[in-house]
């Protein structure tokens, strides 16, 4: 067999491997998705991963970490997305505090991305539920101490100072948007004894146990309801609002176009009542994050 018949043959060979194999044969995506350290941000993670996968992505996963380790990673290239609110970026990343920008949900989001373009970070539409932070009460114990909103709670712990333990996570503890300055609004103190400092996962549990009389939680966690706690009216528009968005690397966008499609019918679809039961299947049931993302998005049409 002659030279030019062998390569020519080879190339019959290539050719034919790579119409069987295209994803072999075109330049692999890859994407980074990273996300912070509490059952919400895991189940988004995954769901970013998921969707991705699902349209031939190569994903690695950097979850686990706090607000800011999150954002200096994306800032930084370390991540290419991850699901951040819209309040935190308000308030933690820019230090703003306009009541009648950070209260109102259209207002926010188009702040935060007309000024995290410039850093060449791009805010994709922002998903319909707010997990904005609350203060809990155990349901029998407020209605039997007469507190319903966070300005009942002043009135009682003024007058009351060693009386109740506040449980927060060591995140609101310390942000710009938590409870030091919420005390400062509502114009009341806690005795630094009576402040306990925990996991985020374990303030429901010290609450419904008896451990701590008050805790910081969040507006879409399934505990709520199922723990038998109450909400504290915030009836002083003190917490932003928390719309989750995926943010993208503006470069990340640029060599994947397609991803804002991708990530489009999540944000038409996932609701406060749903992100809810995810949180408490995870939480409550003990259902696996990424069996529980796959299934509401086969569920839901999205894969």
């Amino acid at each position: 067999m002659s030279v030019k018949r062998l390569i020519a043959g080879g190339f019959v060979m290539l050719l034919g491997l790579m119409l069987c194999f295209p994803g072999q044969a075109t330049a692999e995506k890859k994407v980074t998705v990273g996300g912070k350290n509490f059952t919400e941000q895991y189940i988004l993670a995954d769901f970013a991963r998921i969707l991705l996968e699902e349209k031939g992505f190569d994903v690695s996963m950097q979850t686990g970490v706090g607000s800011s380790v999150a954002r200096q990673a994306l800032e930084h290239g370390q991540i290419d997305m991850y699901f951040e609110y819209t309040g935190t970026g308000y308030t933690v990343f820019y230090d703003q505090d306009d009541q009648a920008i950070m209260s109102d949900a259209d207002k926010v989001y188009q702040w935060i991305r007309d000024a995290d373009e410039k850093k060449g970070l791009v805010w994709l539409e922002p998903l319909e539920f707010n997990n904005t932070y609350t203060l809990l009460m155990r349901k029998n114990n407020a209605e039997e101490l007469g507190i319903a909103s966070i300005s009942d709670l002043s009135t009682y712990m003024n007058e009351n100072p060693d009386k109740l333990t506040i449980g927060v996570n060591a995140e609101f503890w310390e942000r710009p948007d938590g409870f030091k300055p919420l005390m400062e609004l509502y114009d009341f103190q806690v005795p630094y004894g009576k402040i306990r400092r925990m996991d985020s996962g374990l303030v429901y549990q010290a609450l419904r146990d008896g451990n701590v009389d008050v805790s910081m939680g969040f507006a879409t966690d399934g505990r709520i309801a199922a723990f038998g706690f109450v909400v504290l009216e915030d009836d002083k528009n003190y917490f932003p609002t928390y719309n989750p968005s995926l943010v993208v690397r503006s470069d990340a966008l640029q060599k994947y176009p397609e991803l804002e499609e991708i990530f489009k019918p999540l944000a038409e679809k996932l609701t406060t009542t749903e992100m809810q039961k995810l949180n408490g299947q995870v939480d409550l049931d003990n259902e696996d994050v990424g069996r529980a993302a796959r299934k509401w998005l086969e569920e839901n049409g999205l894969i």
